[in-house]
């Protein structure tokens, strides 16, 4: 089974057919072949932070979407801890030549726990730190 990293530019790209990225990120999810997701609950803040100010129909897209996430058994959803925090914030700390964000150092820190090379994101970031992304 392959496993994929779920960034929410991908989580938008899917919400979203405007998305200049929906077709491929449509395609991505269509391809044949068992497939797991993993994301993290900053990724998803994220995404209804897209939302929020896009009115309630939006709003209501964003919140089926990560409702359905949460019961389709492809989807992990790894929730913050402190411990999680700690090491992201770390990475934060190291990289401070880079334009990452704490959601990304967080993401960078799961995948490397998981064993995780391929990132549903365009965020050449992921790249800086050795992973392919897809978009």
């Amino acid at each position: 089974m392959h496993r994929f990293f779920a960034d929410a530019v991908y989580l938008i790209a899917l919400l979203f057919p405007t998305d200049d990225l929906h077709p491929r990120a449509i395609a991505i999810a269509s391809e044949p072949g068992e497939k797991s997701y993993v994301t993290i609950d900053a990724v998803l803040v994220e995404v209804l932070a897209y939302a929020a100010e896009r009115g309630p129909h939006i709003r209501r897209q964003a919140v089926g979407l990560i409702d359905d996430l949460n019961l389709d058994p492809a989807w992990m959803l790894i929730r913050q801890t402190p411990a999680l925090f700690d090491r992201a914030f770390d990475l934060y700390r190291r990289r401070l030549d880079k334009g990452y964000s704490l959601t990304d150092c967080m993401s960078m820190v799961v995948c490397g726990d998981l064993g995780i090379g391929e990132v549903l994101s365009h965020d050449h970031h992921f790249e800086q730190e050795g992973f392919g992304i897809l978009l």
